[in-house]
Formats: C-alpha cells, structure tokens, sequence
C-alpha cells in the first residue's frame, strides 16, 4: 500500500516499477493462501458470512486494483490495457464476495441492507452464464481459481513494450462459490442463474440516483459489528466496501472517451453507490481499509468534485466531511496526508490563506511524494491568491521533487512573471525588464519538457495545451513585430485559473483581482494591440469575465458578457426545488447544452472537462429526482 501511493502520488518510473513488482508478489502470495485454504478449509478460517478463503481473495482483489491503477498511469497503453482487465476481475471478485454477505443478511432478515446491496449487484453487469460444477462447488464450499476460457483466451501482445504471454493465468482470478446455497432460490425472474461467474461483454444496467446523500444511506445501512465480532469477517466487509465503492466511484467518473473504452470490459460504475459503500467502511477508521475509504472519501469531495461547476447544493455533506476528518486527525495525528485533506477543505471553504499558513508551517513527511503533493497545492494556491513571485518559486521547487508534470511546471512560473511584468511595465521598466526576461525562460522551456511523459501511449493533456500556447506566442510575436512577452495574448494566469477551478475556492476580493487583470489586455493605453486582437482572444477575454460575474454571484452580468463575443448561452441559475415556472427550462437548456459538449470532437483537454460533464450530468439527475 505505501509503494502503491508512492507510485500514484509522485508517477515516478522507478517507484512504480517497484509497486508492480511488489503488487504482483502480493497477488500470487494472496492466491496461494487461497488455495490452501480450498484445499484443506478445516483449517482455514470459518465464517458464517463468507465462503473458505474470501479473505484471501479480497487481498488478491485488492492487489490487483491497486495494480491495475499503476498499469494505467504507466506509459505503454499495453500496460494500461492490462490494467483494465485486471479491474474487470477484480471487479468480479468483489461481486461475489459482497453477494455472499447479502445473503447472509437477507437470511438474518437485515432487508434494510438492500440499499448497498441493490445497486452493487445492478451495476455489476454480472453475466447469467455459471461456472461448470458449481452446484457441486456450492455444497462444498468450496472457492475454487477459475479455469473459465473466457479469461484465458484475453491476451494482449505488443512485442516492443512487454513480451510476456498472458495466456496462462498464474494466481486467483475470481468465481468465488458461496456455501450453504443449496437452500436458496437463486433464480431470477427469467430463471437465470444469479450467482454468475465473469462478466461477459453484455449491456449494463443503468441505475437510477436517488436523491438521499451517499452519507445519510450509510448511516441507514446495517452494521455488520451488530451481527458479528469476528475480526476477519469484520475485515472483509470493510475490505469489500473500500474496494468496490472505490471501483465504483472510479468508474463513475470516467471521462466519455475513457467509457468507450470500458464499455469493451463490459461494466460502469455508479456514483451514488460507491460513495455509499466508501462511507460504510469508514466507520472502521482504525484498520486500513477504514483509513483508506476515509482518504479517497475526502479527496473525491475536496479535489474531485470540488473541480466541478454545475454541482447540486447537497453535493457536499460539509458535517460529515468536518467530522470525519476530525476523527481522522486525532487517530493518525503524525500523517500529513489528512493535513492535506484538511488544507483541501480549508481551500473549498475560501479561506485560501489560511490554507496556505497551514502547509507552509505544518508538519514535513516521510514520503517525498506527499511532501511534493503538498507543495504542489500550495503553489496553486499562491496562484489563486495573485502571489504571481510565491506561486512562480513553488512550482519551480515542483520541478526538482518529481519528473512529471515539468512543461506544467514550468508554464504557470513563466505566465506568473507575465503578470508582474504587466504589472511594473509603467510603474517600473527595469523592474518589468527583469520579469520579461525570466517569463521568456521559463515559457521557452516549456517545448523541451512536453512529450517526456505520456498516459496511455498519448502526451499529456496540458503539455499538448501550453505547447500549443507556445507556439501560438511564438507566431504572434514574429506577426506583429513584438517581444515575445509582449505577444501573450489574455491573462493566461486568469485562464489557469479556470481550468484548475481556482475560482471556486477565491474570495469576491481575488475574483475581484482577477477582473483586474483581464482589464489589462482591453485598456489600449497599455495594451494598444487590442483593438486588432483576434477573435479567440477576445472570446477568451468574455469567458474569463463571465466566469467572474458568475462566482461573484451576477449571473445576469456573466449571461451578458458571456453572449456578447463567443455564443448565445441561456442556463440561468439551477434550483433544485422551488416553483419558479422558468426552472424547467433552465434544466432543459442545460442538458441540451451539455449534450453539445459531450458530442464535441477531440480537443486537448477533453478529459478534464470530460469530468465536469459526467458530474453536471448527476447533478441534473439528483435534481430531477428532487423536483418529481
């Protein structure tokens, strides 16, 4: 688990070639103890809830989600399409697994539990085909490694990036056979068998979001503590919940691009489930699944969705965010990753500052990875607050702590001395002379670093980006005869800002100095390029001042300046109850426009806003689910 983080949190090659390697020991050694435990179950551990040897097979799933992460975020995209499958079998582990604790409660009579259970098993896109002798196996006992040819036969070649075969399977791979089943209808409405083995490539079941808090569902759900004090069967059902909320809600969010893809592994996640399960497992906050559904809980809603715009007003249980966090602090008071999670917070909640003194003075950590992330936040936040010097230093020092995300690094220190040389070009030409000549710098490093690293065989979406804002500068400067610094076209500061969703965590006094910044480039008296600027920047120009009016809260100002170069945008404001007859609309115009976005063609940061849609789209559904 600690190379694991190390890996997703630095994407340094080394350390996560060594998590690969450790995780693939994890994953054998898991199913070897599982087979020991098939094959003389006397001696395993007996449960009432699971079959003989689901503990193992929750650490064999468990290894390979972590592992299949790590073959995502790896460069080759043979690697990331492994990954992919071993989610598919990991996902279908968890399946069973959680399937044979539903039926536990159901026999206990725990019907309240159906809550978890329903979408889980909806959104799991199980397939209706049994595995051969499995009634036998289900009166055994018996959890067997599946020899199903379907897994088999999926191979995947690439001679240049890893010559190893697939095609014989070398540890567990799911079909876990429930005990005691015999009894038990396990027929649907159709007569098809329930307890299915893999997945196949048939059509997921689409569930729908009810509109009660994830948070306020957990609470309703039965505690397994109340039934059992087994410490193992306590441990794979925090275990189960961590690891197939965390696939759900990962799944969930997948851009549309990415979902094409997963389509071919024939299953999608389902927000509202996931983040039921994920607050489940933190009630068990001092083993390691607790602590770790704690942490992706926190982070979903203090940097995932927290990047999003079109969000409905229960999207965040701030109480339950503060107390879990409160909670999380007092058991591990030495880790800096909850004080960064509190930092988040203190971020989402506009008290920037504040978050910026809290990471400068706190506590350092072990893990340079963590120590890079914090840096990281709080060079953003610099940015947010116009501390172009500080932001410019951070992300600087950013560059000499990882090897990823350098042309990024290097773009906002180049655009941050931008703006301090607009700022001094007439009060202070030397000074403004000086912050010319370190913009240049640092922006022409930006071609020298894209390209280093890719995601998926592809460069990343802002090195493609600033690359592209390079040599748009580049071209302008020659065009018109200026320094290259004088070339930039609107306040890219202002633009970053935007794309890392700065200005949802901006007090109205920064918005305010963002408006600022963006009059610069329309006021001829210091910029007398305006008057022939080209269209985008123009464009450029509304939507970063409509992006202000609107979190300053002046929609009808935004709507306008929004509409006045770039195009006619008519959402209003979304309500989530009230009877106003012009609601209705509102909704409709929105998913239709969001409906453009989706369908729009590729574009470098497709990805990122890609996120934004799948959220605005449940934030659309929880929101007709309120008002009907």
């Amino acid at each position: 688990m600690t190379l694991f983080l190390r890996a997703t949190l630095g994407f340094e090659k080394e350390v996560m070639e060594q998590a690969g390697a450790r995780l693939a020991e994890a994953e054998e050694a898991a199913a070897e103890h599982q087979r020991r435990a098939i094959r003389d179950p006397s001696t395993a551990h007996r449960s009432t809830i699971y079959p003989p040897g689901a503990e193992y097979a929750l650490c064999h799933a468990e290894a390979q989600l972590m592992s299949a992460v790590v073959a995502v975020l790896n460069e080759s995209l043979t690697e990331s399409l492994r990954g992919f499958y071993k989610l598919r079998r990991a996902f279908t582990t968890l399946h069973e697994i959680h399937e044979a604790e539903k039926l536990y409660l159901q026999k206990q009579g725990k019907s309240e539990y159906s809550s978890r259970s329903s979408a889980a098993s909806s959104t799991s896109n199980v397939s209706n085909t049994g595995p051969s002798n499995g009634s036998d196996a289900r009166k055994s006992g018996a959890v067997t490694p599946s020899t199903s040819d379907d897994e088999d036969d999926f191979e995947f070649v690439d001679a240049k990036d890893d010559p190893l075969d697939l095609a014989t399977p070398i540890c567990y791979q799911g079909h876990l056979k429930f005990p005691d089943m015999s009894s038990l209808n396990m027929q649907g409405t159709s007569g098809e068998k329930l307890n299915a083995g893999l997945p196949t490539t048939g059509q997921p079941i689409d569930v729908a979001v009810d509109s009660k808090s994830a948070a306020a569902e957990a609470d309703q759900e039965v505690d397994l503590r109340t039934l059992t004090q087994d410490p193992i069967d306590l441990f794979i059902h925090s275990g189960t919940g961590l690891c197939f909320g965390l696939l759900q809600l990962m799944l969930s969010m997948i851009p549309p691009a990415f979902g094409r893809l997963l389509s071919l592994f024939s299953f999608r996640g389902d927000r509202e489930a996931g983040l039921r399960m994920l607050w489940s497992a933190t009630k068990f906050k001092k083993d390691i699944n607790g602590a770790m559904a704690g942490l992706i809980t926190l982070g979903f809603h203090n940097a995932a969705l927290a990047f999003c715009d079109i969000l409905s007003k229960d999207a965040l249980p701030e109480a339950r965010l503060d107390n879990l966090l409160t909670e999380m602090r007092e058991l591990y008071p030495k880790s800096k990753l909850w004080l960064l999670e509190e930092v988040r917070m203190l971020a989402r909640g506009r008290k920037l500052e504040e978050a910026v003194d809290r990471l400068a003075t706190g506590p350092k950590s072990s893990l340079k990875q963590v120590e890079a992330l914090g840096l990281f936040e709080m060079s953003l936040s610099c940015m947010y607050l116009h501390r172009y010097e500080d932001c410019a230093e951070s992300f600087m020092k950013c560059v000499g702590m990882n090897n990823w995300g350098h042309a990024l690094y290097y773009y906002i220190a180049g655009i941050c001395y931008i703006e301090l040389y607009r700022i001094h070009k007439t009060s202070d030409p030397a000074k403004a002379k000086e912050y010319a000549a370190k913009a240049d710098k640092h922006l022409h490093e930006v071609p020298l670093q894209t390209g280093k690293k890719r995601l998926m065989a592809k460069q990343l979406p802002f090195d493609v980006f600033v690359g592209r804002k390079i040599q748009k500068w580049d071209a302008r400067a020659k065009s018109q005869g200026c320094s290259f610094v004088d070339a930039v076209g609107v306040s890219p500061v202002v633009e970053m800002t935007y794309f890392w969703s700065g200005f949802m965590r901006m007090s109205p006094k920064h918005i305010q100095t963002s408006l600022e910044r963006l009059a610069w480039s329309e006021d001829t008296k210091h910029n007398p390029r305006w008057e022939k600027e080209s269209a985008d920047e123009r464009a450029i120009l509304s939507l970063m001042k409509a992006v202000c009016h609107r979190y300053l809260g002046d929609t009808d100002l935004a709507l306008s300046t929004f509409t006045k170069d770039v195009l006619s945008w008519d959402l209003g404001q979304l309500k989530a109850s009230g009877g106003e007859d012009g609601d209705a609309e509102y909704l409709r115009k929105c998913s239709e426009e969001l409906t453009i976005v989706e369908n729009w063609e590729a574009y470098d940061l497709d990805a990122r806003i890609g996120l934004k849609i799948r959220t605005a789209r449940e934030t659309l559904k929880r929101i007709d689910a309120a008002r009907s």
